[in-house]
């Protein structure tokens, strides 16, 4: 594997003149991997580049020297959405590389260098592509290469149908997957440890990219606040974002907080707004993108947004032409706000979208980086992404490791007592990478009801720091942070919020204990308590009750029971740090009483 930021170039010859004039255009990372290319001629080649970095404007131009050179005659390119397949034929048709993206069948005319085609496609028809690669020589161009692993039977139609290709470049941004299904025609290496992991023959990442002034630094806004439920029982709960909680209670809190009917979304969405005001001060076509979980909760955000704005959000709901082409005018307008579903979240071009609302409950470490890719393309020097989130642990996580390069493991082995963030459920990653974004019917199987929600500014996360004090939604203190400028050297930023945190911290010192209702303490020792740690707390109680059950006679449930009447919350099961703290205070005051 190689990774660069080298800035050496290559000899004027390459790539042969350049016969459609994009050499002189390329990136130091891509000038470093087309040596490399060059230089070893492989059959496959997987290349990853953080989302933003040009994997394709890379690919186009290795298609260029290949065609040029005579190695291959014919391109193949296969996307990951109908969307997508189009994109790649009009940048290749920038660069003098025509591709056909409504090829379906039969001979291709003769004016087209090859075809654009989806996985989805190919899975059809996986014989018409190998005959096509068997009567003339073909590179296939595999982008988001992590998808041809996302069913057995697109895999295996990849497989059948490119085995006989010339050439194969594999691209991804994302190259792990949650589950361990094996991607086609990548390398998998075993490591000291047994364990087999994906070999990429060029890599250049987020961190790198950052250096390089290729992508924007994303500055991560979280919000917390109080939610309330009705389970299915009929019970109603209460909890706060980012307290320890079971994983029912987080998911149930984190869909009250997305739910439109709430405080929670217009709070957000308000900040959100003011700012991309900031951010258009300086940079004054800058867009903002909501992406949403469903269709019924994308109609709501957008009538949200023009009731805050007075200006009508861009509604993207599926994948389909019209989709496609509201996405390219809001591309190439200066509208504030877009909404869409999931199928905005990878690949996308949208090089002005600068601030984002994830407003979805997908949890995967694979989704979460391609949604956040599509805030990240650097247009000019000093620009900076802006994302909102729930406090959620798993996504606060995601955020502070933006740099960690990851690659797909095959083999996970289970540890015991631990739980790994990213072995989700097949049936989740599924979720995550549907690009379809029909009604799925979802709603009306939730096990409970969202009643109410506000919103709470909680922290900001930056280049894995954490900065700031809670605050209200609407406040000063919120202001400060949403006001930062949006053309700001990384280290300017960095200094900034340190500033905006000291301000906040000797603000608050001046105040009344009395107005002191919000958590003051700094962000960075407020850390978010891991479901692990909850877990403990939890075995703790029920050791000291197991305990108190000997020492009392009562039976365990009569305890538990106690305890809640006493201390008030629900079950042990969906009781909070706090909650369970208090139980295992009560019941040593207990213990201690009977001595």
């Amino acid at each position: 594997m190689t990774t660069t930021t080298a800035n050496h170039h290559l000899s004027p010859a390459f790539p042969g003149r350049a016969p459609w004039g994009t050499a002189n255009k390329l990136r130091a990372w891509q000038e470093g991997a087309m040596g490399k290319y060059v230089q070893e001629q492989p059959r496959d080649f997987l290349a990853v580049a953080t989302p933003g970095a040009g994997k394709t404007t890379f690919a186009l131009t290795l298609a260029s020297w290949l065609l040029h050179h005579h190695v291959v005659q014919q391109v193949t390119v296969v996307a990951p959405t109908e969307h997508l397949k189009k994109q790649w034929a009009e940048a290749a048709a920038r660069i003098g590389i025509k591709l056909d993206p409504e090829y379906s069948a039969g001979p291709l005319g003769r004016e087209y260098h090859g075809v654009a085609v989806t996985y989805a496609g190919v899975g059809v028809r996986p014989m018409l592509h190998r005959n096509r690669c068997e009567q003339r020589k073909t590179l296939v161009i595999l982008d988001e290469i992590h998808h041809a692993g996302d069913s057995k039977s697109w895999g295996e139609a990849c497989m059948e149908a490119f085995e006989p290709a010339t050439r194969r470049l594999a691209l991804t941004g994302t190259p792990f997957r949650s589950d361990t299904n094996p991607i086609p025609f990548v390398t998998y290496e075993e490591g000291n440890d047994g364990i087999r992991r994906s070999a990429a023959d060029y890599t250049y990442g987020y961190g790198n990219a950052l250096s390089d002034g290729v992508v924007r630094p994303v500055i991560f806004l979280s919000y917390s606040g109080n939610m309330r439920w009705r389970t299915k029982a009929g019970d109603e709960l209460e909890a706060r974002l980012g307290e320890p909680m079971t994983k029912d209670a987080v998911s149930q809190a984190w869909r009250t907080a997305l739910d439109p009917r709430g405080d929670w979304m217009p709070n957000v969405l308000r900040a959100a707004d003011r700012r991309l005001t900031e951010v258009r001060k300086a940079i004054p076509d800058a867009g903002a993108l909501v992406i949403a979980s469903d269709q019924e909760s994308a109609r709501a955000y957008a009538k949200l947004i023009r009731e805050i704005t007075g200006e009508g959000a861009t509604l993207v709901l599926s994948d389909d032409s019209g989709a496609s082409q509201r996405i390219d005018d809001f591309a190439h307008s200066d509208s504030r706000w877009m909404v869409a579903v999931r199928m905005v979240s990878e690949g996308v071009d949208v090089p002005r979208l600068a601030v984002g609302v994830y407003a979805t409950t997908i949890s995967t470490p694979l989704f979460f980086a391609q949604a956040v890719g599509r805030f990240v393309r650097s247009r000019r020097r000093g620009e900076t992404a802006s994302v909102f989130v729930p406090t959620i642990p798993t996504l606060l996580t995601f955020a502070n490791e933006m740099e960690v390069e990851r690659d797909h493991v095959l083999d996970k082995p289970k540890k015991d007592g631990e739980e790994d963030p990213y072995a989700e459920s097949e049936k989740e990653l599924a979720e995550a990478e549907r690009q379809q974004d029909e009604d799925t019917g979802e709603d009306d199987q939730l096990s409970f009801e969202a009643l109410e929600s506000d919103a709470v500014f909680d922290r900001v996360l930056y280049d894995g720091a954490e900065f700031g004090m809670q605050a209200h939604a609407g406040s000063e203190e919120e202001q400060d942070y949403l006001g930062i400028p949006g053309l700001l050297e990384p280290d300017q930023v960095q200094m900034l919020l340190q500033k905006r945190q000291a301000r906040q911290i000797a603000h608050s010192r001046k105040r009344p204990d009395t107005e002191a209702d919000l958590l003051e303490l700094p962000a960075e020792r407020r850390p978010v308590v891991t479901h692990k740690e909850l877990l403990e707390l939890r075995k703790q109680l029920n050791s000291l009750v197991g305990a108190y059950v000997h020492q009392s006679g009562k039976p365990h449930g009569v305890i538990h029971t106690e305890l809640r009447r006493v201390c008030g919350g629900p079950p042990s099961a969906e009781a909070t740090a706090g909650q369970l703290s208090e139980r295992i205070r009560k019941v040593r005051e207990w213990a201690t009483r009977m001595k």
